[in-house]
């Protein structure tokens, strides 16, 4: 469901427009269902195809399929909407959604969390081609599924650095901005690309709609799995806490802590292993420039936002102790949510915790704010309150 796979390179982003042709052409389907998705997305693609971005032949095939794999989902979905009416019915009750800066151990945490047989994620495919998530068994005759894995198979071979910074695959469970995305909402495509429209027009939309569609997403993926928890995570939650606890009063939220001087040299060395050849204007100055904004922002949107809810629905987790003691981490978590800790699933944590020290998934990761024209004292500045 992208673009010639064996080129990889496009002469330009195209226009929105073609862009929306070809969702269409890929799917057979013309219904979007409404046109939350077109502003934000429209304003993108124009960036995109800016000469600002400096976009590469590569980076015009990347990010035209970012902007098209978004429609898709938007078609997709609003089908499934359709063919799966009983979405509607399915509840989401207490969702723990894991938050935090960039780098600051959210993903293994959420991979810990997941680890509960009770808990449900939203495996990567899923994110990006939302359905009624099928039985485990079958997924490898599904084509969608089986085109994923084999481009994330080729991706390990191309870049297996990357893959030291964060794995993933079609299974494993990921962040959600791939739901939000479909109003057109993500902050992920600042981490991408120089697109200062779009981030200006970003920084002042109200984000309830994309929250709103987030949940009947998961009604629709959980359909076939009511009974069990939801265990989200997404670093861009903290730049709209007040949308998303309107959407889901009942959340729980696990915000994870870690300096922030090593988070942004960590989340531009990610941002920048992500992008390597795609822009000629999106250099590593450029990069940390771009990601000290964004997430100084989100942080102190969160915690400007933090105070208006209870701290029985808020558990605080130090990176430290995560890493040094994640069973106990998780342990304290669920205490905290008075949520029962089964022997079961405390085996299945206990066991993801020990796949995730080794093999592969193994963290494998240099930086340094200079790489990026950034000192500590420009992130100090920043981070202050």
């Amino acid at each position: 469901m992208t673009d010639n796979v064996m080129t990889r390179e496009r002469p330009d982003v195209g226009s929105y427009d073609d862009i929306v042709a070809a969702a269409q052409r890929t799917t057979g389907l013309t219904d979007f269902g409404g046109t939350a998705h077109e502003e934000g997305l429209r304003v993108l693609a124009d960036d995109l195809a800016s000469p600002e971005a400096g976009l590469t032949p590569r980076g015009n095939y990347f990010h035209r399929s970012e902007v098209k794999s978004a429609l898709v989902g938007v078609l997709l979905t609003h089908a499934a909407f359709q063919r799966f009416p009983q979405h509607a019915e399915v509840p989401i009750e207490r969702p723990i959604f894991v938050m935090g800066l960039p780098r600051t151990g959210t993903t293994a945490l959420h991979r810990l969390l997941h680890a509960d047989p009770s808990a449900q994620g939203l495996e990567m495919w899923l994110t990006q081609y939302p359905q009624p998530r099928p039985p485990r068994d079958t997924w490898d005759d599904d084509p969608i599924f089986a085109a994923m894995q084999q481009g994330f198979a080729a991706h390990h071979v191309e870049s297996p650095d990357y893959m030291g910074i964060h794995y993933m695959d079609a299974t494993t469970v990921e962040e959600c901005w791939r739901l939000l995305r479909q109003t057109g909402k993500s902050n992920s495509y600042e981490s991408l690309a120089r697109v200062p429209r779009y981030a200006e027009w970003l920084a002042r939309q109200d984000w309830t709609d994309a929250y709103a569609r987030h949940r009947r997403n998961l009604q629709l993926v959980g359909l076939n799995d009511p009974e069990k928890r939801w265990v989200l995570k997404n670093p861009s939650h903290m730049t709209a806490l007040d949308a998303l606890m309107t959407v889901y009063p009942d959340a729980l939220v696990v915000y994870t802590h870690r300096d922030p001087v090593v988070c942004i040299a960590s989340s531009c060395s990610l941002s920048a292993e992500t992008t390597v050849g795609h822009s000629t204007t999106y250099d590593a100055a450029a990069i940390g420039r771009t990601q000290l904004d964004l997430w100084s922002r989100s942080y102190h949107a969160y915690h400007d936002a933090r105070p208006a809810y209870v701290d029985e629905q808020v558990a605080d987790v130090a990176f430290r102790d995560l890493v040094t003691d994640p069973i106990g981490t998780v342990r304290g978590i669920y205490e905290h949510f008075g949520l029962e800790l089964t022997p079961e699933a405390l085996a299945a944590v206990e066991e993801i915790d020990r796949e995730q020290k080794q093999g592969g998934k193994a963290p494998s990761h240099r930086y340094d704010l200079a790489d990026y024209g950034l000192t500590e004292d420009d992130v100090r500045k920043a981070f202050d309150r």
